[in-house]
């Protein structure tokens, strides 16, 4: 048979057959593009489990009237121009195949509207050679489409389809997992007419937690810790079950690289071994992670439907989930065991080598996995190999933003607890235990609620302890209720809310009993910071005041020398 080159529309359902698998693919898609068009609201109608009708509404930034035609075009896209692009990909969508693709296989009209356009345009694809028509019409800025009859023209691929109720399930999940990666934006759902979810935007913290509660259930949200974990511009984030409270029933698993909804099979691996032996054979781990990293590390164009990725340093990736994972879920352990460490001596001595560690990691203070010094050092090796070829690093434009500016310049943060900051040819350094003990005695902090109550037994010292200084916790922005041997935590102050409460209250207060002439916050701050179970910078943004508030140790110092000084202040 003669060589030919295939007809449009056969292309076009030849790709189809790759992106749309069924109606919750034509979603993904659709969603796919209104984020990358920066929308804030997304709105996604359905009737008939897809079948009949898919409409996905935002307020986007729109497509221009002579850009129609080209965005039905296959291999047309505005995401990516050249080769560099490729390699570094920030948006969900770059092939420029989905609306061609699903035009190809269904009667799809797109209707839009820029801010710089007076009025709206719509385009509908028609006839064997996918030609497109392009018409007026009322619309505010944004864009719509509607998927009409989906798979008419491709009786085969219909009958693959389920019924309306389970094509229907598929979407719903889709939209749980899709709103869990972007908090910033509100979400509403309808099938047949009926509203389904309706989900405002999450900015705060608590807004976030309250939207995991909502979408993964109140069962998961209490039993799941939140951990962080950074080494250089690798970060992982998000939710974890601890190993007793994992079922046999698949609950959550929901993992995100880069802001984009992941199944990939590197990262599954990964957040099972961090469980090891903790997890029996018939129990399912649960978790909503997030994976952060440098573009160029990750490549994403290795799946059709984009659900897997491939890592330039794949085995350095999976030892750092599991090294981070694994030392989280051990922090988790029952509190009387971490509090019999600490009457031992056992958790003071690792306090101080997690201050001396890479490791950023909410709750808990003890000594972390073997594997995790071997995989801080392969991430410095690599994040500086990356870097080698760079005239300018992070680090070296702070320096250079320091020493150009003689006015108060951007902190630098060591070890989490000491900032260095530059006054003209003077350093200060900052004990931001110290200073945040002062700051909080000088004033009254206000309680934050918390998304759940927090229940903790105390035992007869820890009780002695709550009442005496029932005044200083009122104080510091703590709302709490004791009932016979049981704490009910309901509120603490804005700065401790990504802690792991848990694990280190009843340390606190052990650490009070054993030494009750002590400032209680600035041994809380201590133990915080020190173990890394307290974030500095985000200390600092919840309490901006701090650095102007601060107790300072000023020298005149050159800035050639203040990386000395430092080491010896800190050693």
């Amino acid at each position: 048979m003669p060589i030919r080159i295939l007809p449009p529309q056969l292309a076009n359902q030849i790709a189809a057959g790759e992106v749309v698998e069924r109606p919750a693919s034509v979603v993904k898609e659709l969603v796919e593009n209104s984020l990358d068009a920066g929308a804030g609201h997304i709105e996604i109608d359905i009737e008939k489990g897809g079948s009949k009708l898919i409409r996905v509404r935002d307020n986007g930034s729109g497509i221009a009237e002579q850009e129609l035609v080209l965005a039905l075009s296959r291999h047309a896209t505005s995401k990516i121009t050249d080769l560099d692009d490729l390699e570094a990909i920030n948006s969900l969508g770059f092939r420029g195949e989905a609306l061609a693709s699903i035009s190809s296989v269904s009667r799809l009209t797109l209707t839009s509207k820029t801010a710089e356009q007076s009025a709206a345009w719509q385009a509908s694809a028609a006839g064997r050679e996918m030609q497109v028509d392009v018409r007026p019409a009322a619309h505010p800025v944004g864009t719509s489409i509607e998927v009409l009859d989906l798979f008419f023209n491709t009786p085969a691929r219909r009958k693959f389809m389920r019924t309306d109720k389970t094509e229907f399930g598929h979407i719903d999940e889709l939209v749980k997992r899709l709103a869990l990666s972007r908090y910033d934006v509100s979400w509403q759902l309808t099938h047949n007419g009926q509203s389904v979810r309706r989900l405002k935007a999450a900015v705060t913290d608590e807004q976030r937690q309250k939207r995991v509660a909502m979408l993964c259930g109140r069962a998961f949200a209490g039993q799941a810790a939140f951990i962080e974990n950074r080494y250089g511009d690798v970060r992982i984030w998000g939710w974890i079950v601890q190993p007793q409270a994992c079922s046999a029933q698949l609950q959550c698993q929901y993992s995100y690289v880069n802001g984009r909804m992941m199944r990939d099979k590197l990262l599954n691996h990964a957040i099972r071994q961090a469980y090891g032996d903790s997890l029996g054979p018939e129990q399912q781990p649960a978790f909503v992670l997030y994976l952060e990293l440098d573009p160029r590390q990750v490549d994403v164009n290795v799946h059709p439907a984009k659900h897997e990725v491939r890592f330039h340093q794949a085995r350095l990736i999976h030892d750092f989930v599991v090294s981070a994972l694994a030392d989280a879920l051990a922090q988790l352990r029952p509190v009387a065991v971490a509090a019999a460490a600490v009457s031992s001596g056992y958790a003071e001595d690792h306090v101080r080598e997690a201050a001396g560690g890479g490791y950023r990691a909410h709750g808990g203070y003890q000594a972390h996995q073997p594997a995790a010094a071997r995989v801080n050092r392969e991430l410095s090796y690599w994040q500086h190999s990356n870097n080698a070829g760079q005239t300018d690093t992070a680090a070296q434009k702070q320096i250079a933003a320091t020493t150009a500016d003689t006015r108060l310049a951007k902190p630098l943060i060591a070890r989490n607890r000491y900032l260095l900051q530059q006054h003209g040819d003077d350093i200060v350094l900052t004990d931001l235990a110290a200073s945040m003990a002062a700051y909080c005695a000088a004033q009254h902090i206000s309680p934050v609620p918390l998304l759940l109550p927090q229940r903790l037994k105390l035992d007869r010292e820890q009780t002695l302890v709550l009442t005496q200084q029932a005044g200083m916790f009122s104080a510091a922005g703590f709302d709490m209720v004791l009932t016979d041997d049981t704490l009910i935590v309901r509120a603490v102050p804005d700065w401790l809310r990504h802690t792991t409460l848990s694990h280190w209250l009843p340390l606190w207060l052990t650490q009070l009993a054993q030494s009750p002439h002590d400032n209680p916050l600035f041994c809380l701050l201590s133990m915080l910071l020190n173990a890394n179970g307290l974030d500095a910078a985000r200390l600092l943004e919840s309490c901006p005041q701090l650095t102007a508030d601060a107790h300072r140790v000023s020298v005149p110092l050159q800035l050639d020398a203040s990386i000395a000084f430092l080491q010896e202040q800190i050693a």
